[in-house]
């Protein structure tokens, strides 16, 4: 697939290249660059920005028909909490930004250095949670994941993010605040 990845940071950075290793067409994107064409030329892109830059960059580009993953986590500047949650989510504030898209949440509670690492926790593939209102989206997307490695779990629809941004704000408290440090993930026990 062709994807656009708009934001070059850690998470940004990883995730391209880890698209890139089973033969996706990945390209990042940063502050400064033009993102119209990057979007229009694209098959899927993700937001791998702070939340807080959903607005200018809902305003760079048409989304139109577009999947677009957001991997953000609202968290406070501070990081004590939440900017937005329980009653709304940031993917759902993205999908309302880009009402042509189809929104994917996923990849939220991954940390950027598992990226370089194979995706793998003693051997066992990390999972991402897969949350949207479209069916096809989310099978591109939970393909996207197997093809990095990743093991990806359907979370149901968009409205989930509402849960799986809480989980991903506490996987930031266990790695940082709590000091568990970075080489760590949220796994769900399925029998």
């Amino acid at each position: 697939m062709k994807l656009a990845i708009i934001g070059n940071g850690n998470v940004g950075k990883g995730l391209t290249a880890a698209l890139a290793r089973p033969g996706h067409e990945a390209k990042s994107y940063g502050r400064g660059d033009v993102l119209a064409a990057a979007v229009s030329g694209a098959e899927a892109v993700i937001l791998s920005t702070p939340f807080a830059a959903a607005e200018e960059i809902a305003r760079a580009a048409d989304f139109t028909g577009k999947v677009v993953i957001d991997v953000s986590n609202p968290v406070t500047a501070d990081f004590s909490g939440l900017q937005v949650g329980h009653t709304t989510s940031a993917a759902e504030t993205i999908a309302a930004l880009l009402p042509g898209a189809k929104v994917v949440k996923a990849f939220n509670t991954v940390f950027a250095q598992h990226y370089a690492g194979g995706l793998t926790i003693d051997g066992t593939p990390i999972q991402t949670f897969v949350a949207t209102d479209d069916d096809a989206a989310r099978q591109t997307v939970m393909q996207l994941a197997s093809d990095i490695g990743l093991a990806p779990v359907a979370a149901g629809p968009l409205k989930n993010a509402r849960s799986l941004e809480p989980l991903g704000f506490m996987n930031i408290q266990f790695g940082y605040m709590l000091g568990l440090g970075t080489g760590i993930a949220p796994k769900w026990q399925i029998a």
